[in-house]
């Protein structure tokens, strides 16, 4: 029930942002202000409430401010994709803007190629690995910068070192000590790995989407029928980039490790989260 209240008062919010619901409530002010009476204010009243009773729920209405919002919100994401695509390096950019390109030669090329009107939902779905290409890029050029920033073989001497004075401790204290130097150690170098691993994995994931972007616009162009264009394992794809998704959320916990290694370290540009 709350959840049906919440939607019906943002369509009812919507509603009373609409042009002509201002313009009519506007011609009403003025009529009002031009004749001494209190009918146009009644009228004014009256006909806000029947707007604000039926327009609101009207399925219809309710299509239109969803598909708005749609757009809306594609146009958010879109615009905050290209500020995005503004901060790689000019090899980056010149990878998404290929991909983004030959993307529109496979739409281009299947009407033309196949004399379908309209580009079929499996097709289509390459907007949607275009956006995951980017996004996935961003995650692996940053997780590769970090990975430059450290000097795993400095941590594996301290490590080294550590289990040494370990050895070496005069007395339970200084063991104690040194042993929980060793744990910290060990597990930045753990963290290590797995940031490794991730970036590797993403790398595999940056070339299946582009591999695949090129084997859809070969079968467009050489065997150009729907049936065979539709044999490609687009889900395949799809459920890919989702398990690499997964990963990268799993291992976030890597990351933080890594920036509070930065924040002892005094190497505050190089913080994950403020990249």
């Amino acid at each position: 029930m709350a959840d049906i209240k919440k939607i019906d008062l943002q369509y009812l919010k919507e509603a009373a942002k609409e042009p002509v619901n201002f313009w009519g409530l506007a011609g009403f002010a003025v009529a009002a202000a031009f004749i001494p009476s209190v009918i146009p204010l009644g009228l004014a009243l009256v006909a806000e409430g029947l707007y604000l009773a039926t327009i609101p729920s009207s399925s219809l209405y309710r299509r239109l401010v969803n598909q708005r919002q749609r757009r809306q919100l594609y146009e958010m994401r879109r615009r905050q994709r290209e500020k995005l695509i503004d901060t790689f390096d000019p090899r980056e950019r010149e990878a998404v803007l290929y991909l983004k390109w030959l993307k529109k030669q496979i739409f281009e090329n299947y009407t033309k190629f196949t004399g379908a009107k309209d580009v079929p939902a499996n097709i289509q779905s390459l907007e949607q690995r275009w956006e995951d290409f980017v996004d996935l890029l961003d995650v692996y050029r940053r997780r590769k910068n970090h990975l430059r920033s450290i000097n795993k073989q400095a941590v594996a001497n301290q490590l080294a070192q550590a289990e040494r004075s370990v050895e070496n401790a005069p007395d339970d204290r200084a063991r104690r000590i040194q042993q929980a130097n060793v744990e910290i150690l060990k597990r930045r170098l753990a963290a290590f790995g797995e940031l490794e691993r991730s970036v590797k994995l993403v790398e595999g994931q940056l070339q299946s989407i582009e591999n695949f972007f090129g084997l859809v616009n070969d079968q467009v162009v050489t065997l150009p029928t729907p049936e065979r264009v539709s044999a490609l394992d687009f889900e395949q794809l799809s459920d890919s980039i989702a398990m690499t998704k997964q990963m990268l959320e799993d291992t976030s916990d890597v990351m933080g490790t890594l920036d509070e290694h930065n924040r002892q370290a005094g190497n505050y540009d190089l913080l994950m989260s403020k990249q």
